[in-house]
């Protein structure tokens, strides 16, 4: 077996399976908390690597498209720390890491896995009953039905309705976006004979996310355990059920620092918004729902903008 313990977690591989075990401190990202124990079968991965730095490596697997209804959900856009699939490895354990690769690089060739698609889920999902989101509310899904409850931020539209319960049947797709920079990220259902309704503040089947707080990512938690009970997108003859045409393109992602192009002074509606981002923000800390160090460190990211 091999096997490799770190503050970030555990990994371990018996030859059919790796076991991958979240860390126990307060700096684990919620969403590998929520997640806890994985077992990725030898047949769902298409490679593993293990990229050393100066202060400390990175082990990375990487799975097959389709074999996991989280990385679907996600679509890359799940921050590092929350990335079940990677573990900081401290500089004096770089020679079990590598060890570690060996033995999982010659298991897949002895066992001639394809690095290709599949067509079915080789991962379960989270497990249900499941819960996760913020902004201006949270989204509980059981395996049968998902119900949207309402917070005191949400906008009067959905308040005054209360919450949204629809069963699993009744759903036709699922986008997790999280926020990026100033924009709103959301956790939207499309449902049958129901088509999206504008901006997800005011949609009742959409929870409005605003990236104020790592609880945020764990909406990406409902999304993927509504998608693993959905038809498989590369199933023959199935379409793409989870997605949702009716949202616009994908965001680009955000350039490395060390290529990202200078920032770009905000233009007068730009500085409205700024404005605005930071009112709420003191309104949240206010109302305690942000402690003081997030509370901070979203005030600077705002002031940097301006």
């Amino acid at each position: 077996m091999a096997e490799i313990l770190q503050k970030d977690g555990t990994w371990a591989f018996d030859g059919d399976v790796v076991r991958i075990v979240p860390g126990s401190g307060g700096k684990t990202h919620p969403v590998r908390q929520a997640l806890g124990e994985l077992a990725v079968p030898l047949e769902a991965l298409a490679g593993v690597a293990f990229e050393p730095g100066r202060r400390s490596g990175r082990l990375r697997l990487k799975l097959r498209d389709g074999s996991d209804p989280l990385l679907l959900a996600a679509d890359g856009r799940l921050p590092e720390t929350a990335d079940p699939y990677r573990l900081t490895v401290d500089n004096d354990r770089t020679g079990v890491a590598e060890y570690f690769v060996d033995e999982l690089r010659n298991a897949l060739l002895l066992d001639q896995v394809p690095e290709g698609p599949v067509d079915r889920f080789l991962l379960p999902g989270p497990a249900v009953p499941v819960s996760g989101g913020g902004g201006d509310g949270t989204a509980a899904f059981d395996g049968e039905a998902i119900r949207l409850s309402w917070n005191w931020k949400a906008e009067e539209s959905k308040s005054t309705s209360g919450a949204s319960t629809f069963p699993l049947a009744e759903v036709t797709g699922v986008r997790w976006l999280p926020a990026i920079g100033l924009e709103n990220g959301h956790l939207r259902f499309t449902l049958r004979g129901r088509p999206a309704s504008g901006p997800a503040k005011y949609d009742p089947y959409a929870l409005d996310l605003w990236g104020l707080s790592r609880k945020e990512h764990t909406a990406v938690l409902v999304a993927a355990a509504v998608i693993a009970r959905l038809p498989h997108p590369n199933a023959p003859g199935a379409l793409r059920a989870w997605g949702d045409p009716q949202q616009d393109a994908t965001p680009p992602r955000e350039l490395p620092a060390s290529t990202s192009a200078a920032p770009v002074p905000p233009a007068a509606d730009d500085h409205d918004v700024l404005l605005r981002r930071l009112r709420e923000l003191g309104e949240l800390h206010l109302a305690g729902i942000l402690t003081e160090e997030e509370f901070s460190a979203a005030k600077q990211a705002v002031l940097k903008r301006m």
